[in-house]
């Protein structure tokens, strides 16, 4: 109450102070300068960089706003974010990641009203629906959805056809792969993630709960770590250890492993996309005499969505990026910024790294693939390049897209999103998960564990 009377009072100090600098000619022309934004972006990345900026340079020839585009590393976007906001100097627009979006809804950095005047200027129906749904609080939408991409499971489709194995798509079709190919003289089953330190352990296995209806909170917000369907997907975990190579793995093992022939099935984003098609010298396919070959891309399947024995509707695992409008924003030019780089630029948007940002917002009311259809069409690659199109069919591309729509992650859809925030923040369940593939718990003990640690962290 005391901070609401000492803005209340200054407030009204400063409209009394204004008309006092007109009459003693301090200000001039006020209505003449003109409107200039700051926008933050975990892209930073030069060539990144630049794109951003060059659609900020077209933007600002469009409508005279200048947009001073800011790179901020994502680890420690949470940091600057929470100082700048005590400061009052919050950007006009954050690009950031989902984990942020419901903690800083509740904290009282984004602006609802503004996002949700831009997502309904834009057309919900245009968006793909779960996208929205990950961040709705009260019928209102805590910030713009702005690209994403599904988590797959990555297999040698060649090898699946041959052995007439069905697609790796359930727990059970899994198994069978595996009994059919490892054998670890010639090709691990599976590579599955195991160093605890590496927020990508934390992606996997969240895939593989969700996939079995393991959530980490009920529709009351309980934690519900130590479930029937929790101790399923840790007990199909270890089964995935038990056919990986041995050490801490994480994603570079993975895709490495994939390259060389050496596994049939890794877990990984899209971002693997324009490697395997042989269009990146720093991650070559070195299972074939040519590393520049896009082969590999061609006898290569993907599945989205995974099923396990509790859940057989199966579930993905999705990650969504939103533009935040912020409540220290200039709101007219913030949204006019946003509705650009959702609209005229989102294509362009899109293209600063089109194998990882697929649309989220499909199209328009009058071209409802619009963006569907050209984001296949834009540049992938690093030392060569070409097109989604050129090396995926049509119906891989749209699997890919239907992962965006059936994706989700644990408690969002609840209203709990800040607890996700909070797991992996800390790591705790890749943790507690890991001393139980190393034998220092039993399955019931992890469990126990990891749902007293939880409860303890969230109170």
């Amino acid at each position: 109450m005391r901070a609401l009377r000492f803005l209340l009072v200054l407030g009204a100090a400063l409209l009394l102070a204004v008309p006092l600098a007109f009459a003693a000619g301090e200000v001039e022309d006020i209505e003449d300068e003109p409107a200039e934004i700051e926008f933050w972006t975990t892209e930073e990345q030069p060539e990144r960089m630049e794109r951003q900026e060059q659609i900020a340079e077209q933007f600002e020839r469009d409508t005279g706003i200048a947009v001073d585009v800011v790179p901020v590393t994502e680890d420690l976007m949470g940091e600057r974010v929470t100082a700048a906001f005590a400061a009052g100097e919050l950007p006009d627009v954050i690009y950031h990641p989902l984990a942020y979006t419901l903690t800083w809804m509740e904290a009282g950095v984004l602006d609802s009203v503004a996002a949700t005047e831009v997502v309904r200027g834009l057309g919900e129906r245009t968006y793909t629906e779960g996208v929205l749904d990950l961040v709705m609080v009260d019928g209102e939408y805590a910030a713009v959805p702005a690209d994403g991409w599904a988590q797959l499971l990555v297999y040698r489709a060649d090898l699946f056809e041959e052995h007439g194995l069905a697609r790796p798509n359930t727990y059970d079709a899994i198994r069978e792969a595996i009994d059919v190919f490892h054998d670890p003289d010639d090709m691990y089953g599976f590579v599955a993630a195991t160093d605890q330190s590496e927020i990508y352990m934390m992606q996997v296995f969240e895939h593989i709960a969700l996939a079995n209806g393991a959530d980490v909170v009920d529709e009351d917000g309980n934690i519900t770590m130590n479930t029937p369907e929790m101790r399923e997907a840790f007990e199909f975990y270890k089964e995935l250890v038990e056919v990986s190579p041995p050490g801490d793995l994480y994603w570079e093992h993975s895709r490495n492993i994939y390259h060389d022939g050496g596994t049939p099935m890794i877990v990984w984003s899209p971002f693997i996309l324009h490697g395997l098609a042989g269009l990146r010298d720093g991650v070559p396919v070195t299972m074939f005499d040519d590393p520049t070959t896009d082969q590999l891309a061609r006898i290569t399947g993907f599945e989205t969505s995974l099923a396990g024995p509790s859940n057989p509707d199966g579930a993905g695992w999705a990650d969504v990026r939103y533009f935040g409008i912020t409540v220290d924003a200039d709101i007219d030019a913030a949204q006019r910024f946003v509705e650009y780089k959702m609209d005229e630029a989102y294509l362009d948007t899109l293209e600063v790294a089109a194998v990882g940002k697929h649309p989220v917002r499909l199209g328009t009311p009058a071209e409802p693939n619009k963006f569907v259809e050209g984001w296949a069409e834009l540049e992938i690659g690093d030392d060569r390049f070409g097109t989604m199109s050129d090396f995926y069919d049509p119906d891989v591309i749209q699997t890919i897209f239907e992962g965006l729509d059936t994706g989700t992650r644990w408690a969002y859809e609840k209203g709990y999103g800040e607890v996700n925030a909070k797991l992996y923040e800390t790591r705790i369940v890749a943790e507690i998960l890991r001393e139980y593939l190393d034998g220092e718990h039993t399955v019931d003990e992890a469990l126990e564990i990891l749902q007293e640690e939880v409860e303890r962290l969230v109170e």
